[in-house]
């Protein structure tokens, strides 16, 4: 086992074997992005069987995004050091034992530990696969092809999570949204045994305990705070505490980073100007795609009626927009500039977004196919963000950047669906204007429940039969979504702005290369 472990190195290896290794690579992250999402499906049915709270059901739900968020920074640290295959290794067999554990399951609390456990196995997968590609692919237009399969996957994985769930409790039970993880962990860890080289930094700094506290207290506290503002509002004293909190940890854990002449995350790589605009295009793509997804498919099941797995089908434009765009996109950036290709990308998904402002709140779901496939060819950009930031990274620092794209990844998405689901449900209220059906004993708990969400002002139109309410409120949300989908498109075109000027004219994904660290 251990000549297994050791053995290979990347300069031994074939191009059929590097390619190989991508595709390992790539189907591993695919399982850990489908995680994020796939339980939302099976949620109901495992409320019915375990009968969880509803604080419950929001650590359910919550938990692996944040162990998963905490646990980036130090697991890329420890990759680093004992080796990136080894780490990688380990967190599929986590993610596979507790995939099983889970037919033992006998409560909310046991379900809450099994999702943590996954978000630590999946912190030591993610990041370590972004790293493993810096190191297999040594030639940089190599290396960007094979980061836009990365990219692509990555986008993807997140949004089939709810289809594939869906789709599974067609047939089986909620247990099956992990158990389908065993199978493709067990072909991993063998393709991975024999495929992979091992790589680590030859100078690997001493352990900062400290400051992996930090980094674990800091990305946790500010994921959990910002999830806190967007359910309970921007009113909200304790999440806006919360947030504060957070951030005092982080800039305690950059400023020790920055004192330290051997860091724990070398923050040093934010003084390249590719490498921070690389990282601001992977958190501006989440943003928007996050948000659209959430707004979307809540429009697709309680307006267009349809079920979880056919509303997942029906996001499918996304994924193909992503899918036809991404692939061509290195080709595209070595012709026509990097910059010009990043931040045309972001680009166009923002402007998928504002093409859905355009068409107006009576938009139906073939004008609204062509604006999401818009931003799925947007998150194409992802494919040379990625390229861009570890193209600017010395191989030894892959680990670093590999953390610090992953964090950008999920600060993206939770301050996607943060910032504009807030947006929208305020948007939702106002339009609704719930106090003109208090004269039809729309009041209370049924006028809370109303302004809560678009499902729960069905569900009370329909208890008091008030088919106005019900008409009112899809007038509503639909408003939102579309007056969302113009502050969602400028945040997306002013970043797009951003992230053009800090990357040079002259920056070649094909040809630039940083140097290692002597």
């Amino acid at each position: 086992m251990r000549s297994l472990l050791t053995s290979r190195t990347a300069e031994s290896m074939t191009t059929r074997q590097r390619w190989a290794a991508l595709l390992m690579l790539a189907g591993s992250l695919l399982v850990v992005m489908m995680d994020m999402t796939i339980l939302i499906m099976a949620l109901p049915a495992l409320v019915e069987d375990l009968g969880p709270s509803s604080a419950q059901q929001l650590w359910i739900i919550d938990i692996y995004s944040l162990i998963l968020a905490g646990l980036l920074i130090p697991m890329s640290a420890l990759a680093d050091r004992w080796g990136r295959k080894k780490v990688l290794l380990t967190g599929f067999a986590i993610f596979g034992v507790v995939s099983v554990l889970v037919l033992f399951a006998t409560s909310a609390v046991h379900v809450i530990v099994l999702r943590a456990l996954l978000g630590a196995g999946g912190a030591m997968i993610m990041p370590t696969t972004l790293s493993m590609i810096r190191t297999i692919f040594t030639n940089p237009k190599e290396r960007a092809t094979a980061l836009a399969v990365w990219s692509v996957v990555s986008g993807v994985g997140a949004i089939i999570g709810p289809l594939v769930g869906g789709t599974l409790l067609e047939f089986f039970d909620w247990h099956a949204a992990f158990l389908i993880n065993v199978p493709f962990v067990a072909v991993a860890i063998v393709a991975g045994l024999i495929l992979l080289p091992e790589a680590r930094d030859p100078n690997p700094p001493r352990w900062d305990l400290p400051a992996t506290v930090l980094s674990i207290a800091g990305m946790s506290a500010l994921v959990w705070s910002i999830k806190q503002l967007a359910k309970h509002g921007w009113g909200d004293i304790g999440s806006w505490a919360a947030i504060a909190a957070s951030l005092a940890l982080m800039t305690w854990f950059v400023l020790r980073c920055l004192r330290r002449s051997d860091p724990l995350l070398d923050v040093r790589l934010f003084k390249s100007k590719p490498f921070t605009a690389g990282t601001l295009a992977a958190m501006a793509s989440m943003f928007g795609m996050a948000a659209l997804i959430l707004l979307v498919a809540q429009w697709l099941q309680a307006v267009e009626g349809l079920s979880p797995v056919v509303a997942g089908v029906a996001l499918l434009p996304m994924v193909l927009g992503s899918l036809v765009f991404a692939p061509f996109a290195p080709t595209l950036a070595i012709r026509i500039g990097a910059r010009n290709v990043l931040a045309g990308g972001l680009a166009i998904a923002g402007l998928g977004m504002l093409l859905l402002f355009g068409i107006g709140s009576t938009f139906t779901y073939w004008q609204l196919a062509p604006a999401m496939a818009l931003v799925g060819a947007g998150l194409g950009s992802l494919a040379i963000a990625s390229a861009i930031i570890m193209g600017s990274t010395p191989t030894e620092k892959a680990g670093n950047a590999a953390a610090i794209e992953e964090s950008m990844y999920d600060l993206g998405n939770v301050l996607g669906i943060a910032v504009l689901g807030s947006i929208a449900a305020a948007i939702y209220r106002t339009q609704l204007a719930i106090g003109d059906f208090a004269d039809q004993g729309i009041t209370g708990t049924l006028a809370h429940d109303s302004r809560e969400s678009i499902v729960g002002a069905l569900a009370v139109a329909e208890q008091t039969d008030t088919p106005a309410l019900a008409t009112t409120a899809i007038d509503a949300f639909t408003q939102s979504i579309v007056q969302t989908s113009l502050v969602g498109g400028l945040i997306m075109l002013a970043a797009a702005i951003v992230v053009h000027r800090l990357v040079p004219k002259s920056f070649d994904i094909a040809t630039h290369e940083t140097p290692s660290v002597q």
